[in-house]
């Protein structure tokens, strides 16, 4: 059978000449033959199967990284790896909705507080950090209260880092965090905590230290996230466990790209290498509604580098009080070579 040419293939799988480059880049769809004299990238038309379940992979939104396991893996094995993510996008649209409805409320002018037939909720939280088997001191910071969670994990030369990661967090304590609002009231704390950060920065002659910050405001009923850095925020519900962070590093954006796996990223060089820290770039927000049950964590990276998302959610599944999970995590990390300083808070979203 004759072969097709990257146009003629790209109108019969309906990808663009443009994806299909990227595909034969990054190893998820080789053409058949390259000409040698002309560079032109020729197609079996046998590849068309695969190639239109890269399109419909795509279109479903799995990143280019897991769509190349997937084409790697036998077709049950496939299944599940589509049927876990797919599990991850319900979960995270089902918390999008909640927020999506609060906003509509909001921006109507209508009273947007917890509906009456919802249970009170309340906090329970414990907080563990700890200098590591490597490090001579410790630059992060972690605060627990009844209205604020936060991990920052600072970095520099000498007291740079912890400066930098003690400023953020006394900064977000002493936010107003009336309920209500949320939204301005994480504007503010985000804009409170770069600004303490700037100011420290500026006063050094010179300034070679930074922080990262992950944070949860607690109005009540509602959880507002503020984060920027390699720190993370996980979420635990009905014994799943999600990532509801976004690594602002370098490795990650090649995640992202398709360019990196995740199994890959663990072992780069540029691993700890940030694209933006507090003070120096936009912080992620969001809202996330609060359900009795679900229990969170917010960990500096010296503890999610060492222990994998398995490790992390037995704990979190199978230590019932906060206090001793954030003991049990950082004993973990520490076991596994306690490369870095190691910070976490654990806590719990129950009915009062």
């Amino acid at each position: 059978m004759a072969l097709l040419t990257i146009g003629a293939f790209a109108r019969a799988s309906r990808l663009s000449p443009k994806a299909l480059r990227l595909y034969d880049e990054l190893g998820l769809l080789r053409p058949a033959r390259v000409d040698p004299s002309s560079g032109y990238r020729l197609y079996d038309p046998e590849q068309l199967e695969q190639a239109r379940l890269v399109a419909w992979l795509r279109r479903l939104g799995l990143p280019l990284a897991r769509i190349k396991d997937v084409l790697e893996l036998p077709e049950a094995a496939a299944a599940d790896v589509v049927r876990d993510y797919w599990h991850q996008v319900e979960a995270e649209t089902e918390v999008r909705r909640d927020l999506a409805a609060f906003l509509v409320s909001y921006l109507s002018g209508e009273d947007a507080e917890m509906p009456e037939n919802q249970s009170p909720l309340a906090i329970r939280y414990a907080v563990r950090t700890d200098r590591g088997l490597v490090r001579e001191t410790n630059q992060d910071r972690a605060y627990a209260g009844q209205r604020l969670l936060a991990v920052a994990d600072g970095y520099g030369s000498g007291a740079a880092g912890s400066a930098a990661s003690a400023a953020a967090i006394e900064a977000l304590r002493e936010v107003d965090l009336p309920a209500g609002d949320l939204l301005n009231v994480m504007s503010e704390a985000a804009r409170r905590a770069g600004s303490a950060v700037r100011d420290l920065m500026a006063a050094d002659p010179e300034p070679d230290g930074g922080t990262t910050l992950t944070a949860l405001l607690w109005s009540g009923s509602q959880l507002g996230l503020v984060h920027i850095g390699d720190s993370r925020a996980y979420l635990l519900r009905d014994d799943e466990l999600f990532r509801i962070t976004h690594d602002h590093t370098v490795v990650q954006g090649m995640v992202d790209e398709g360019k990196l796996t995740e199994d890959e990223l663990a072992t780069h060089p540029q691993r700890m290498l940030l694209l933006q820290a507090l003070g120096t770039g936009d912080p992620d927000m969001r809202l996330q509604d609060a359900r009795a049950g679900d229990r969170y964590l917010l960990c500096s990276d010296g503890l999610h580098r060492v222990l994998d998302d398995d490790t992390l959610r037995s704990v979190l599944t199978t230590v019932a009080e906060p206090e001793d999970a954030v003991g049990r995590l950082v004993e973990l990390a520490n076991e596994g070579g306690g490369p870095d300083n190691v910070s976490c808070v654990v806590a719990d979203i129950e009915a009062r």
